[in-house]
């Protein structure tokens, strides 16, 4: 793979993760903390994330972006206001 298609796919998977994580994290603050839709806000994403990923033929030394950025998602998601 050359540099331009890997910043690509990382950029994409990137903000799929993002996007996929601020409803769920928005979801999450409004539930009981450590009950199961809490726990379930926090890891559905993750098989997406995954799938994602081995679809895009990243490697897995890319794993850390996608987790900080999971954890941006949800944490910018619990700050939403409607």
């Amino acid at each position: 793979m050359d540099f331009q298609y890997t910043f690509n796919a990382i950029f994409i998977v990137s903000t799929f993760t993002l996007l996929l994580n601020l409803p769920l994290g928005y979801a999450r603050v409004r539930t009981k903390r450590y009950s199961l839709r809490w726990f379930l806000c926090i890891h559905v994403p993750i098989p997406f994330i995954f799938i994602a990923r081995t679809l895009s033929n990243l490697d897995i030394k890319y794993i850390p972006i996608f987790i900080f950025v999971a954890i941006i998602g949800q944490f910018f998601g619990g700050k939403l206001e409607f």
